[in-house]
């Protein structure tokens, strides 16, 4: 089996948590798009890992993790990152792939994502300033750089005509100060020299994997609603973080995604601007924030909380066809004595049930509330279905309804083990056994 495993909501689900869960069931994880704005959070066995470009499966010692031609790298946070896990003891040397198309984050562009965030003023994204979006802009124009480039010998004059009229252009538009286009062109011949081992073609290097029997994960960053084409546009990410994003960001045709499973908190999250129907602008709110640690991985911004919203889900069900979702931060809801569920929107006299496209329309909804019982026994760390309250069974049902797919898996608290897969669902048939 191949699955893709992605955002459901604005991003910060706990992707990284159900990568490493299934990873031992898969050869490989490869990403497929985003950058180092994406922070993938990990505990295991007390000890906590933060991923923000290397997917989730370095964690475990057999696993190949690879990055494709839909992520942007920053060699300066790669080589960083991996510095970070084999301080920790996690090998990363001879078990990452790197694809020789993926476009590179050069420090121009760190540089021109604040001057853009700045000059939005009160209409500001909210974006990391990691440089992503000037990267995936000078993608898109056609005069980004990519990791083959670097070590393409017959092109290595065109590799510095790049480097430098991109540098006169970003001095141009800053001109507070001048970057030195022969530093950056120095820093990625550096930056050649160590990535190199890593670079193949990515295409060839997962439809050689299929063919010989391995199983591969395709791990998403952010989230349905932060994809540029289907989110809350402008208010999203650069690169499309739904299960097309596979395809394009990996060069796998669709017949090569098996299934699909969408992560989803058991309340909704998000960070930066824009508009979100069910936000708690009140203690309630803040009581969400605190127990459930609510604070970016990667950035550590407050992260704005709210209740579940049914359409935001249904509309990621709908996106990526997906086949289940795994609920995560159950344990948040414990103690409250009712949980309101969002399942429409009311927008003046007219009821909505599907995500407006329109940000207007969408700034102006309400949202039509259900309220469930709560329960006081605690679900933290329970690792069976049976044993969670009947009235937490009855909220993952009720959710079950709205969205129209299994719960096939249940996230009790932070760590690897605290964890029901549901035995009857479709993701315990497709753990069969690694590839």
């Amino acid at each position: 089996m191949n699955i893709a495993v992605l955002g459901a909501q604005w991003g910060d689900e706990g992707k990284g948590k159900l990568v490493d869960l299934l990873t031992p069931h898969f050869s490989t994880v490869a990403r497929y798009q985003g950058g180092h704005n994406a922070g993938h959070t990990v505990f295991v066995a007390g000890t906590k890992f933060v991923l923000r470009l290397i997917p989730s499966g370095i964690l475990h010692p057999d696993t190949i993790c690879v990055l494709g031609n839909g992520v942007v790298i920053d060699p300066a946070a790669l080589f960083a990152e991996i510095e970070q896990l084999e301080a920790l003891g996690i090998l990363v040397e001879g078990r990452l792939v790197i694809s020789n198309r993926a476009h590179l984050i050069l420090p121009y562009h760190r540089e021109l994502d604040v001057l853009s965030e700045a000059k939005r003023g009160a209409r500001k994204i909210g974006t990391t300033s990691r440089g992503i979006g000037p990267a995936y802009s000078d993608k898109v124009a056609r005069r980004g750089i990519r990791v083959g480039d670097l070590g393409d010998v017959a092109s290595s004059a065109a590799l510095e005509d790049a480097v430098r009229e991109n540098v006169e252009a970003r001095n141009r538009l800053i001109g507070e100060s001048h970057m030195d286009w022969h530093a950056v062109l120095d820093g990625l011949r550096q930056a050649w020299a160590r990535m190199r081992p890593w670079v193949r073609d990515v295409s060839v290097y997962l439809a050689e994997a299929r063919r010989a029997g391995h199983s591969v994960l395709y791990e998403g960053a952010q989230g349905t609603m932060l994809d540029i084409d289907h989110g809350t546009y402008p208010y999203v990410t650069s690169s499309n973080g739904t299960v097309g994003g596979v395809c394009t960001g990996l060069g796998v045709p669709p017949r090569a995604i098996d299934g699909v499973l969408g992560v989803t908190k058991a309340y909704t999250t998000r960070v930066g601007d824009g508009p979100f129907p069910s936000e708690l602008l009140d203690a309630t709110g803040e009581r969400l924030r605190a127990a459930g640690h609510e604070f970016g991985a990667v950035t550590g911004r407050p992260r704005r909380c709210g209740w579940f919203d049914a359409v935001v889900v249904r509309h990621a069900v709908r996106i990526n066809g997906l086949d289940a979702v795994a609920l995560t931060k159950l344990d948040v809801l414990d103690g409250f004595p009712e949980i309101p569920v969002c399942v429409g929107y009311r927008a003046g006299d007219r009821r909505i049930d599907e995500f407006p496209g329109e940000l207007g329309l969408l700034a102006s909804c309400s949202p039509i509330l259900e309220t469930m019982p709560g329960w006081t026994t605690p679900t933290a760390g329970v690792r069976r279905f049976e044993d969670l309250p009947a009235e937490a069974r009855a909220y993952i049902a009720r959710i079950e309804q709205l969205i129209g797919v299994p719960a096939a898996i249940v996230s009790t608290g932070s760590d690897r083990d605290d964890t029901i897969v549901r035995g009857d669902s479709v993701v315990a048939g497709w753990l069969g056994g690694r590839g």
